[in-house]
């Protein structure tokens, strides 16, 4: 009787009503799409399957795209011209422009034209990628509904953050509020399984490491490409995501070590949709894409 009063009155709940009023549906806050290693080109009909690839990422209801660099198929090898870059760089621009959401890019290791006549040519280095991919900086920083996301540069000397960068990221992180969720960015994994036998790793993974835990109540998810495969490392509470190319095997059937056609060894071309949620946790879900040339 006792218990009856101090419910007060009781009522007939359905059936299947009482766990959903114990375990209500959590709802992200931020659904972002993740692109990585396009590596466009205007030959074997790739801009229509890019776009195709493109308009299916789009069917999802997300806020923004995170792209994470080799958005143009190469601009680094030696034997490349500088009507090679440009045309690869137009065919990048048409992609894009399918898309009216906000684009936030980091640079890819095949996006930089290096041989340039010279390091005045406003096409050579770093600076001409910045100005294509319409970034305000080769690293920068931005926050979107209580979450901030951060875009590294590892285009360095041994696949490192420069010092200038090192210094930057620091500050930023420091002058976060305590518990602000992070999201962190960089073409080149962080920490990443694939390692161990394909390489490609930030060289500077131990003092990132030990920054992160400095700011383990603030860092909560790294992103990246390069690799063509997919991979998750969970470590010290941070999420590591590296995420499929789009492109596959570079838009090609693939090799011998290819699980299937278009595969890179055993990753297909995809994207990937990131779910992050107000108190920090995130969800990473890989979604493969399978075209034909």
């Amino acid at each position: 009787m006792q218990g009856a009063l101090a419910l007060g009155t009781l009522s007939v709940i359905p059936e299947g009503a009482a766990e959903a009023i114990v375990k209500p549906t959590k709802k992200p806050i931020l659904t972002i799409a993740h692109i990585t290693d396009v590596h466009i080109h205007g030959k074997d009909n790739v801009p229509e399957r890019a776009k195709k690839c493109l308009n299916e990422t789009l069917k999802n209801k997300v806020d923004f795209i995170l792209n994470g660099g080799d958005s143009i198929m190469d601009a680094s090898y030696d034997n490349v011209t500088r009507e090679m870059v440009t045309e690869q760089w137009a065919v990048w621009d048409g992609f894009i422009k399918n898309t009216t959401l906000d684009v936030y890019s980091c640079i890819g290791n095949h996006d930089p034209w290096w041989k340039a006549p010279a390091k005045t040519d406003e096409m050579y280095g770093i600076p001409y990628v910045v100005k294509r991919l319409k970034i305000p900086n080769r690293y920068y920083s931005f926050s979107r509904k209580g979450w901030h996301f951060i875009i590294l540069d590892g285009n360095n000397k041994g696949t490192t953050l420069d010092p200038e960068q090192m210094e930057w990221l620091t500050k930023e992180l420091d002058k976060l509020a305590p518990n602000t969720p992070v999201l962190l960015m960089s073409h080149f994994p962080m920490l990443s399984v694939t390692n161990i036998w394909a390489g490609g790793q930030h060289g500077d993974y131990k003092a990132l490491k030990a920054l992160f835990y400095k700011h383990k109540d603030k860092v909560k998810v790294c992103l990246s490409g390069h690799q063509h495969l997919l991979d998750k490392v969970w470590y010290n509470d941070v999420n590591y995501f590296c995420n499929g190319a789009m492109c596959g095997f570079w838009w090609g059937k693939g090799d011998k070590q290819s699980a299937a056609a278009y595969y890179y060894e055993e990753t297909p071309p995809g994207y990937a949709l990131l779910r992050l949620y107000a108190d920090g946790s995130v969800e990473n879900e890989y979604i493969p894409y399978h075209f034909e040339a």
